[in-house]
């Protein structure tokens, strides 16, 4: 099997786990939103940018990242809205109306802004996959001590002001995520990293989901100005229980996952791993990283 298609098929299995069951009589929701969503500045390169020095510089593409699979993390066809929050997604820093937040995307790449009209963000040329890049501001900045943001991207179809535990009309579970920092460099992560016969793989994928409940996919990379080191690399995240899941893919048969606090962790009944990571409450200076290890064969 391609190492393209085993990727897929791990991304799906780990997105069933975030379906909610719903009761007989209710519609079930949607299935969550495949692929992945990263944070750079205008160039598009490097994909995966976390920390910048001015609100300004950041921006908005899709996956995948350096060493992932061309076509493993990109977003499914059609129009998406976008916010900016604090971590917690309590406090809406976009200042914009919604719908002055949108794109389009097509194969995986996002195409364009029209969606949104004589309000629309600028964009950039992605120097990467030859898509555009949709700068995040204009938004506040962040109440957290930390300097960090959330970004949300969900289908505009998706956005849904009644549902429970919804973000100013996000719906978590239907929401891809991603945090950054601006003018704070301290270091705050969750970094997985895949190990066959004592080598670190790259193009390993790692599912997260944050405090909220809403996702994203990363890959192990080797992108040093990214603080990247062999490793699916989870930068910015905030205090809270944060769920790492990895499942078999092209290249590793997971025989060992090790969590963050050194505990074996077992395989579900379908064969993925999901790691609950408990991120601290971020002190000023300190530099923290959250190690998951897995072990192929």
């Amino acid at each position: 099997m391609s190492r393209t298609r085993c990727v897929a098929a791990a991304l799906v299995s780990v997105a069933a786990l975030l379906v909610t069951s719903q009761p007989a009589s209710a519609a079930p929701d949607p299935p969550p939103v495949s692929g992945a969503i990263f944070t750079t500045d205008a160039s598009g390169v490097p994909v995966n940018l976390n920390h910048y020095a001015n609100k300004r510089d950041v921006y908005l593409n899709g996956g995948p990242g350096l060493n992932a699979p061309d076509d493993a993390a990109g977003l499914p066809d059609g129009t998406y809205s976008f916010q900016v929050t604090d971590p917690s997604g309590k406090d809406l820093l976009s200042t914009d109306d919604v719908a002055c937040r949108q794109f389009t995307a097509v194969g995986g790449v996002i195409q364009d802004v029209t969606p949104s009209g004589a309000c629309a963000h600028l964009t950039g040329k992605d120097g990467e996959d030859g898509g555009a890049t949709v700068q995040l501001f204009p938004y506040l900045d962040t109440t957290n001590n930390g300097g960090v943001y959330k970004v949300w991207v969900t289908p505009t179809t998706s956005l849904d002001c009644s549902a429970p535990g919804n973000k100013h009309c996000f719906v978590p579970s239907q929401s891809k995520t991603d945090n950054y920092k601006v003018r704070e460099d301290a270091t705050v992560e969750i970094d997985a990293r895949f190990w066959k016969n004592g080598v670190a793989l790259l193009g390993m994928a790692a599912h997260w989901t944050d405090t909220n409940g809403a996702s994203n996919v990363k890959f192990s990379e080797y992108a040093p100005e990214l603080l990247a080191f062999r490793e699916a690399h989870i930068e910015a995240v905030e205090p809270g229980t944060h769920v790492v899941t990895v499942a078999d893919q092209d290249g590793c048969a997971i025989s060992k996952v090790r969590g963050a606090r050194g505990e074996n962790v077992r395989a579900g009944k379908d064969g993925t791993y999901r790691v609950a990571v408990d991120v601290a409450t971020w002190r000023a200076g300190a530099d923290v990283t959250y190690r998951v290890e897995v072990t192929c064969r």
